[in-house]
């Protein structure tokens, strides 16, 4: 049983049998030590998104989650295909579910499904990862200002702000959280 405090952003807990993870938190001290907790959950199954409010003795319980490493294999447009590398079953995801992750979807990579029983909840991108740049405008001469940042197309088609010295084939590490550059690959 989670206490409300521990539900950070991105926990995923269980209300009423349905996963739900928390998209955002807020705690409240109220007078001689209780505290309230707003948060907006997102339903894993139907996408709703709920807020809710929790006092400091309620009890929250811990969603049966589980994660399985699979390969991302293609998409025809609509549909997403993944396959479980070790039994070979395929993953059918439409492009809905798949939303912010398929910016990064690359042919082959591997990444994680999230369950909860025997249905995909979640698909889980590494961190952190390396894409090649397709497309970077050139850096105006003369224009020497530290901080100077130009949009550079990547592999998968999105597009991300990065330092002026990266050109077109350099590779570059992205954070998938926040879709922020990192660093040049070395």
């Amino acid at each position: 049983m989670y206490q409300p405090t521990d539900l950070k952003k991105g926990t995923v807990c269980q209300i009423d049998g349905q996963p739900f993870r928390v998209i955002e938190y807020g705690q409240k001290v109220m007078g001689r030590g209780g505290s309230i907790v707003n948060v907006k959950l997102k339903n894993l199954i139907t996408g709703a998104v709920i807020p809710k409010t929790f006092k400091g003795q309620d009890k929250i319980e811990v969603a049966e989650v589980s994660t399985k490493g699979v390969q991302y294999l293609y998409n025809d447009g609509d549909t997403y295909y993944f396959m479980d590398p070790e039994s070979f079953e395929q993953y059918e995801l439409t492009e809905e579910f798949v939303e912010d992750a398929k910016g990064y979807l690359k042919e082959g990579d591997s990444l994680s499904l999230q369950f909860f029983g025997d249905k995909v909840i979640n698909v889980e991108l590494p961190k952190n990862l390396f894409l090649e740049v397709t497309y970077a405008e050139d850096v105006v001469k003369g224009d020497t200002t530290s901080n100077v940042l130009k949009d550079a197309t990547l592999e998968t088609g999105i597009t991300v702000k990065v330092p002026a010295f990266i050109k077109t084939g350099d590779v570059i590490s992205v954070d998938t959280s926040t879709g922020e550059y990192r660093e040049r690959q070395k």
